[in-house]
């Protein structure tokens, strides 16, 4: 039975890119960077006083009870730590090498223009964004004036707030009580390609956000943006106020059709977990399971995997990663919840088969010890078990097309146009024996 299973490990960088200094990022280094500060008791939730080191970041999401190095078993024997070792020249700070490797691993760069999310989602099925995506360059009044009064207008909105680069969490505790009394929604954006919509769930409501957010999508078409991403949140006031699971982004279709699409043109199933299905604008999907939050996440991948049947994908995106540690630069949230994936591996590496496809990976990078809020520019993991791989390096890999090549391999699909695989192709059946002089 063949089937493969990617999981995204949302902004989990393994060193600079090659064109990181293009970006600004020449040096980030999440991997490393979350590595060496656990080495130095910087992460270390659980101790007080001096004998902590300073905490370079409290967690946003309440205390960690971690401490010590960062410890990635799992992770490690799969090959996490070796691929980072090739990506950057030196061993993450602290880190536990493993005696004995099973996975096949590897880094890749990304070849796509920009260093977000859809980018690098299509980029791993496959599809690189050649093109540029339009941005809201302005820190301040970020949107252009007949854009808001198209969207006040259809919208019926007595008007908009924000209108410049936030953190969404930030903004929401800023802007938030002033958008429940005026019942007007708060628009932001950041360096990506991208508007965000923040509303109450109740005062403002849900499906009127969803609604305002299509209004959003088809209205931004002159301008090449990627994404609209709704942001409910809930709470009562500035010090309570929190997102709520019931994100939604509106993304354009990819340029080309994905590794997914042929799966499921070609009679494959594709259990899209988390955000996978918004991502790809449902374009290529047969099942959407959501959950909110990691456990939840990887109960929903674990679930998948028992009703997945002959060639079969199953692809999970791990958002907390990006959202609630990497924008909000908390290192020692990071590690936490790093720590906390790693040790619920086991359970999905028991129900892998002989003949599945794992696939662990990135879309980007988000430096959590870096200046701003925004992604990083950098490799990704490339980390590989099952479908007859032997354990050990597959390199350095130009672009990661080279994963969505190989799933291509792996399920008997049509080639891609993008990337290498790191598959080799099964031999061809041999055509029956025919003697000639038989009459």
């Amino acid at each position: 039975m063949t089937r493969a299973i990617v999981l995204v490990l949302d902004s989990f960088g393994i060193g600079a890119a090659p064109d990181a200094e293009r970006f600004g990022d020449a040096g980030a280094d999440t991997l490393g960077h979350i590595a060496a500060a656990c080495a130095r008791g910087q992460c270390d939730g659980s101790l007080q006083g001096p004998e902590a080191g300073p905490r370079l970041q409290g967690s946003e999401t309440g205390p960690t009870n971690r401490r010590g190095p960062l410890a990635l078993p799992n992770l490690g024997r799969l090959g996490l730590f070796h691929a980072h070792r090739e990506s950057t020249g030196a061993w993450a700070e602290g880190v536990e090498v493993p005696a004995e490797v099973i996975g096949a691993y590897g880094h890749a760069g990304e070849i796509s223009s920009g260093k977000d999310t859809p980018s690098g989602h299509w980029e791993i099925a496959g599809v690189p964004v050649r093109f540029d995506w339009g941005y809201f360059l302005e820190r301040e009044e970020s949107f252009p004036p007949e854009l808001l009064a198209a969207l006040i207008r259809e919208g019926e909105l007595p008007g908009v707030l924000g209108n410049c680069h936030a953190s969404g969490t930030e903004i929401i505790a800023r802007l938030g009580e002033e958008h429940v009394a005026s019942g007007k929604p708060i628009v932001y954006t950041s360096a990506d390609s991208v508007l965000q919509i923040a509303a109450h769930e109740e005062s403002f409501g849900l499906a009127r956000l969803h609604a305002l957010c299509e209004t959003a999508r088809r209205l931004l078409e002159p301008y090449n943006i990627g994404r609209v991403i709704a942001r409910p949140f809930v709470g009562r006031n500035a010090a309570d106020f929190t997102r709520s699971a019931n994100r939604r982004d509106y993304s354009v279709e990819p340029p080309a059709p994905t590794v997914l699409q042929k799966l499921c043109d070609d009679g494959g199933e594709v259990f899209a977990i988390g955000k996978i299905a918004d991502i790809y604008a449902h374009c290529g999907v047969t099942r959407t399971l959501k959950a909110s939050g990691h456990d939840a996440l990887m109960d929903a991948t674990l679930a998948a995997l028992d009703e997945a049947g002959e060639r079969s994908l199953v692809m999970t995106n791990f958002v907390d990663f990006d959202t609630l540690y990497g924008h909000r630069r908390d290192v020692a949230g990071y590690a936490a919840a790093l720590e906390a994936f790693d040790a619920r591996l086991p359970e999905l590496l028991a129900k892998l088969r002989d003949d599945d496809l794992l696939v662990i990976t990135a879309d980007h990078g988000c430096d959590p010890t870096w200046h701003g809020t925004d992604h990083t520019r950098e490799r990704v993991p490339v980390l590989a078990l099952g479908a007859g791989l032997a354990p050990g390096s597959l390199g350095a890999r130009d672009t990661f097309a080279d994963i969505g090549q190989s799933l291509a391999v792996h399920l008997s699909l049509a080639p891609m146009a993008d990337g290498t695989s790191f598959i080799a192709s099964p031999p061809q059946p041999k055509p029956p024996h025919t003697d000639p002089l038989a009459a």
